[in-house]
């Protein structure tokens, strides 16, 4: 009776492990079956951050005064920002009193100046032709004198003498004229073009002024958009007004065409091995969360820069056009650019 009880004991204990191991097989085999079958989790979207800009795009400065020594220009008239503007459309009116002024002024000094050259121009010709009768008269008294030679052997001593002595006398007093007349032309001339050219210092100085007053308008060189830039003035950061004040050369203004826009964005040298030319994106305005737009990779400056945490990780600069306009979308807008590095190997491997 115990033999038998011993031997069901064991029986049981051997088809209850075999029981468990069948379970466990089965139930590992499932699992592989069912990770072979799940498909690979797709790659992460590498988003990079960057500004907008147009691609057409000319920057307006302060106007650079020619020939004068001037501190700061004051705007009196001044297209808002955002205003779209034709190719030749006023944008901005510079103070122009002070060079009006001056042109006003240097005018009536050269007309001045002028009349002096023509008064002394008169003097110098009422001069020479003094000179040239001068001159002919002594050539008349020479061919007179020396007619009176020529009768010599029929005068006497005395009046042959004094014939001679007209004769020299006469000769002498051309020569002498001659020699004076060429030293009072040089003369003449050289006061003449002293007066000259400070009349030629004068105009020039009135055209300098003339153009400087055409300068305090700038138009605009293309059909675009008007941005103002963020400047320092008055001790603060911001955009110009009417009645600011400005140093001439400061850029203050831009004039875009929003029709082709692109953004600039700084790709570490990790994340620059997913980026191949060509590769599309998605641009997305931080300003503006409800706008996205196709975009695709343009270029990748070769030369890197040092990164901000180790000098020996490079950051390199990438451009992505943006397909799409919107009135929102202007430059210096801050925009995230998403990539899919799946597609943007595949779009590179097709490219070549």
């Amino acid at each position: 009776m115990i033999a038998a009880l011993s031997v069901a004991l064991a029986v049981a204990v051997v088809l209850a492990v075999l029981f468990l191991r069948t379970r466990a097989g089965s139930h590992g085999g499932g699992a592989a079956s069912h990770s072979s079958l799940e498909p690979a989790a797709p790659p992460q979207t590498l988003r990079l951050k960057g500004m907008t800009a147009a691609v057409a795009a000319r920057s307006i400065m302060a106007p650079l005064i020619a020939g004068q020594q001037v501190g700061t220009l004051t705007i009196t008239k001044l297209v808002p920002s955002g205003t779209r503007v034709k190719q030749g459309d006023l944008l901005v009116e510079f103070d122009r009193q002070a060079q009006l002024r001056d042109s006003i002024d240097k005018q009536a000094q050269s007309d001045e100046e002028n009349e002096k050259v023509i008064e002394e121009q008169a003097k110098e010709a009422a001069a020479r032709a003094k000179d040239e009768t001068g001159i002919k008269q002594a050539e008349d008294s020479l061919a007179k004198a020396k007619l009176e030679m020529e009768k010599v052997e029929l005068l006497s001593r005395i009046d042959a003498e004094k014939a001679q002595e007209d004769l020299d006398e006469a000769q002498a007093t051309l020569a002498q004229l001659k020699e004076t007349f060429d030293l009072k032309r040089k003369a003449a001339q050289a006061s003449i073009r002293i007066l000259e050219i400070q009349r030629d210092r004068t105009r020039e100085t009135m055209l300098h002024a003339q153009a400087n007053s055409a300068l305090m308008e700038i138009h605009s060189p293309i059909a675009g958009i008007v941005v103002l830039n963020t400047i320092w003035k008055e001790g603060n950061m911001g955009e110009v007004q009417e009645g600011d004040q400005m140093r001439p050369g400061v850029p203050f203004m831009q004039v875009v065409d929003p029709a082709i826009m692109e953004v600039r964005v700084p790709v570490n040298q990790e994340d620059l091995l997913g980026l191949k030319i060509g590769g599309k994106a998605l641009v997305h305005l931080d300003a503006y969360t409800d706008l996205a737009f196709p975009g695709q990779l343009e270029s990748i400056d070769p030369m890197g820069t040092s990164g901000d945490f180790s000098p020996k990780l490079r950051n390199f600069s990438a451009t992505f056009s943006i397909n799409g306009h919107d009135p929102r979308l202007m430059p210096d807008l801050s925009a995230a650019v998403d990539v899919d590095p799946a597609g943007a190997a595949s779009a590179g491997s097709g490219s070549k």
